[in-house]
């Protein structure tokens, strides 16, 4: 089995990912390799805010790795959140904040185009790789669903007709920005 890690301690991202990865890759968190840093994320772009965490953790920790970043472009709000979805409303990461305030930045808009993006960075040895995950979809006018995480009470894959929320989560990582993502990782990962 090939040790890979995952440069995140968010739990909900980790079990998509290992969910993903089958048996062939034991996917290892900061956590399990003792990584307490506060990784800054200061690029201006996902590609670039992925880049910098998985060479934080190549170059501290010796160690293969990749790093994701995702954002929820609105097409109304200019591409808005974007690079600062985790942050839309403050530093808190507080995903039910930063629903609120889309939300309310989107009153009046007939527009409610969006997508997710995610960009995966692979450092692996002295390799680079990008990876890239896109699903189209539409704000919903209101919260619906309980499952997944962020923005997936509010956001309806263009697929499905129905929130990331509503959706187990096998569904989910199916047609999900980050499933289309990790599973290009992975096919270009079982060719090494």
């Amino acid at each position: 089995m090939k040790k890979i890690v995952f440069a995140t301690n968010n739990a909900h991202k980790l079990a998509e990912v290992r969910a993903l990865a089958g048996s062939d890759f034991q996917i290892l968190s900061l956590e399990d390799i003792g990584c307490h840093d506060d990784i800054p994320e200061t690029a201006s772009t996902l590609e670039g805010n992925a880049l910098i965490k998985a060479r934080w953790v190549r170059e501290r920790y010796g160690l293969d790795c990749f790093a994701d970043d995702t954002g929820l472009m609105v097409d109304a709000l200019d591409g808005e959140p974007g690079v600062y979805s985790a942050r839309y409303a403050g530093n808190g990461h507080d995903s039910e904040a930063n629903m609120s305030l889309l939300l309310e930045n989107l009153k009046g808009h007939a527009d409610r185009n969006a997508h997710f993006s995610t960009v995966i960075a692979l450092c692996m040895g002295e390799e680079e790789r990008i990876f890239e995950g896109r699903v189209d979809g539409q704000i919903a006018e209101v919260r619906s669903g309980s499952n997944g995480f962020g923005y997936d009470p509010i956001f309806i894959p263009d697929e499905t007709g129905v929130s990331f929320a509503d959706m187990k989560a096998d569904d989910k990582n199916r047609i999900s920005h980050r499933g289309r993502a990790v599973r290009k990782l992975f096919s270009f990962l079982n060719l090494k």
